[in-house]
């Protein structure tokens, strides 16, 4: 005898998984809750975890997470799924939003409620991403708009906070080119093979038409091509053909003989050309050589050079994205508890750095005026000789440039442990005080999603070990903060550094190069960009395969670039290690507690007015002239 549950939230836990297979059709279905990531995989659907408090928030996430994946098993077929996948990383990315929008939306003509439903998964996810507060089309998703505005059009229903947003920003650049194609959605959103090439013409209507890989339906059309020959050459209806053949043959033998040598013929020349397009060599006649493909564009502005072997396996992501919100806070509130000792003093370091930058943004006063606020200080001297006129003084305003601050921090493995502690707390604080002080922050990091080389290198190794075959492994480049994010939404973010298992190889110069083309798409007019590091570019799998400086020279190609472009102000720290063979201004500390202290000072040396003392701080070794 089963003893009843004590947990109230349980009845509904199982009238939903209930309601999930009658949705998703199949009664075999294994739904459980957890606090992993939802999700589908094969029979097994997993479901937000539910509190005993059940909270109106946590039964509708369930609902809608519940809705959304039953509709996507239903109406989404894994073979035909995969068969139209694109290859490249954003085209998929589109397509797959695109697909998930389709399945909501079919199975809303049926069951409008869940719609309702969906709509608080999408709101939450729009707000834990911070969707609402973007306004530049940069910051937000292509691919998410893309899925926003299919589901928009499919449905005609409003989207939620924040979601609506980000279909915004995109609406008129996805209609402009797509405008046409997107006409026929309602002839395609219930055959998914449809919907699949409709899905990748959009894709290339929007300028991703090179990350499409083949055509599946253009092998299917050989494919019956050569299918209907061999049912002609095998149909009865030729037997008059064949039997005329036959007669011909035997009313002129050496006609018949000659024709089978000109048929031998004709067979050796096909095998020749299957040869060729298999790869064979053959040098064409002059003037009949193919045209040759446009060459890709470089990886790198810095160096045309760099190689990278594949960046399908490469991410750029949202620290939200990478963790779970309950993680995020319980990472937080370790890092808290482990530098709770240096909060202190790195606060005091910020409070010196406000009181800096406020007086460059006070205002001051011209004295002496003709006209203007009674200048009492100068009253004295009218007392002593009445005959002097009276002095008065004008307030103006002090130039301050608006401002954005980008801190790039090395999440490699060596970082690991307190570095990689004071890091984070050193950016969050500093984050804080900027934004106190009208100077927008972005806090971004680097490192691989993998050791030893990940997907690439499998990738690589499966296609024979080509040589030099440039960057060999799979990049991670981590939003913590945008500059448009307000401090309060993403302190929990700063957490993420404390996740075990995150930090892993280190690629500088393509991690710089990411950093400085986000800052030059900005409006501001001073952008500053500090790196910290504590070493040089170390990447096991590239370097076992290439020149051992391969990535130290791009990382110098790229540092003299931004250098060279002046749009930045670029300056690093090198934590126990020398950076200053790198970047023109740059300081090396040999304790990590001085990590705040040399932050500051950089931050604080480049709000001030005497050139001298810049350079005094900053490091910078050429004469200043008087």
């Amino acid at each position: 005898m089963h003893r009843k549950s004590d947990n109230p939230a349980d009845p509904f836990k199982k009238a939903l998984a209930e309601t999930t297979k009658v949705m998703a059709d199949d009664p075999d279905l294994t739904v459980s809750y957890t606090v992993d990531p939802a999700g589908i995989s094969g029979e097994n659907v997993r479901l937000p975890q539910i509190s005993r408090k059940m909270t109106r928030d946590e039964v509708l996430q369930a609902r809608g997470t519940a809705d959304a994946l039953a509709l996507h098993h239903k109406f989404h077929n894994d073979a035909v799924g995969a068969r139209y996948t694109p290859e490249g990383e954003m085209a998929r990315a589109i397509y797959n939003a695109m697909e998930t929008a389709r399945c909501e939306a079919v199975g809303a003509r049926n069951m409008p409620g869940t719609l309702g439903n969906i709509d608080a998964t999408i709101a939450e996810e729009a707000r834990r991403k911070g969707y609402a507060d973007i306004k530049v089309q940069a910051e937000a998703p292509l691919a998410a708009a893309a899925g926003y505005l299919t589901r928009y059009l499919a449905t005609g229903r409003e989207l939620p906070e924040g979601a609506d947003n980000v279909m915004a920003l995109w609406r008129d650049f996805i209609e402009g080119k797509a405008g046409d194609t997107l006409n026929n959605l309602d002839e395609v959103l219930l055959d998914q093979a449809a919907f699949a090439r409709f899905a990748r013409q959009v894709i290339a209507d929007l300028g991703y038409g090179d990350q499409l890989g083949e055509d599946p339906d253009s092998e299917d059309d050989q494919s019956d091509d050569q299918a209907e020959a061999e049912e002609e050459d095998d149909n009865p209806d030729s037997q008059g053909q064949d039997d005329s053949e036959d007669e011909q043959a035997e009313a002129s033998p050496e006609q018949s003989q000659e024709d089978s040598q000109d048929q031998s013929q004709a067979q050796i020349s096909m095998d020749d050309m299957a040869d060729l397009e298999q790869g064979d060599e053959e040098e064409l006649p002059e003037g009949e050589a193919p045209m040759e493909p446009p060459a890709p564009a470089p990886v790198s502005e810095a160096d045309p050079n760099y190689k990278v072997f594949t960046t399908d396996f490469d991410e750029e992501i949202r620290a939200e994205d990478l963790a779970e919100v309950a993680e995020l806070e319980r990472l937080r509130a370790y890092l808290d508890q482990q530098l709770e000792p240096l909060k202190g003093a790195v606060s005091r370091l910020a409070n010196k750095l406000m009181r800096r930058l406020q007086a460059q943004q006070n205002r001051s006063w011209e004295f002496d005026r003709e006209e203007g606020i009674l200048d009492a200080g100068r009253l004295a001297r009218v007392v002593a000789n009445p005959t002097t006129p009276l002095s008065f003084k004008v307030e103006k305003d002090t130039e301050f440039k608006d401002t954005v601050v980008t801190l790039l921090i090395d999440n490699s493995g060596s970082m690991r442990g307190r570095p990689i502690s004071i890091a984070a707390i050193c950016a969050d604080v500093l984050a804080r005080t900027l934004e106190r002080c009208s100077v927008k922050v972005e806090i971004l990091g680097f490192t691989t999603r993998a050791w030893k080389g990940g997907q690439s290198r499998e990738r690589w190794l499966a296609e024979g070990r080509p040589q030099q075959p440039g960057r060999l492994n799979d990049l991670r480049h981590i939003v913590y903060k945008s500059a448009d994010a307000p401090w309060r939404r993403t302190r929990p973010n700063l957490g993420l550094m404390m996740k075990e298992g995150l930090l892993k190889e280190n690629i500088d110069g393509e991690a710089l190069e990411w950093a400085h083309r986000r800052m030059t798409m900005r409006t501001e007019a001073r952008k500053i960009l500090m790196v910290i590091s504590d070493g040089a570019p170390v990447d096991d799998s590239t370097l076992s395969v290439n020149p051992a400086n391969y990535l130290e020279k791009h990382l110098r190609d790229v540092i003299e670039m931004v250098e060279k472009r002046k749009m930045v102000e670029l300056l690093a720290i090198g934590i126990g290690h020398d950076v200053t063979r790198y970047y023109q201004r740059a300081v090396t500390i040999t304790d990590v507690e001085q990590l705040a202290g040399a932050m500051t000072e950089q931050l604080a040396a480049l709000f001030d007015k005497d050139p001298r003392a810049r350079a005094r701080v900053i490091g910078i070794r050429r004469a200043m002239t008087g």
